[in-house]
């Protein structure tokens, strides 16, 4: 399981990335990231909506009431134009960090158990 420490500057991404998509609410998108994820990153509500509230006062998204469900209205989010160039610059930026991890990170890393 990913440590929220190791996601921290990219649940922003991950949200934006999802928005591109569609419009959705804190709970889809919350299940969206942990089953893409593949069940590694169950990312944590605290989490979640400090990143809305984040996006939101950037201008990146823009939050709406949508259906009522259970008595009262969901919040759904759009993403913002601001929102898709900051989306397009964080995946360039994800991009370039990847190459440069990937040139020290090795898969044959000896673990220490072989006498």
């Amino acid at each position: 399981m990913l440590g929220s420490d190791v996601m921290r500057g990219y649940n922003d991404m991950l949200i934006l990335c999802l928005l591109l998509e569609g419009d959705s609410y804190g709970y889809a998108i919350s299940h969206e990231i942990e089953r893409r994820s593949g069940g590694v990153y169950p990312i944590k509500e605290t989490t979640l909506y400090s990143a809305f509230g984040r996006l939101e006062k950037l201008g990146f998204i823009a939050p709406y009431q949508g259906a009522e469900t259970q008595g009262r209205p969901r919040t759904y989010y759009t993403i913002t134009d601001e929102g898709r160039m900051a989306c397009a610059a964080k995946c360039a930026e994800w991009r370039v960090i990847k190459a440069v991890v990937d040139r020290f990170a090795k898969e044959d890393i000896p673990d220490g158990s072989d006498p």
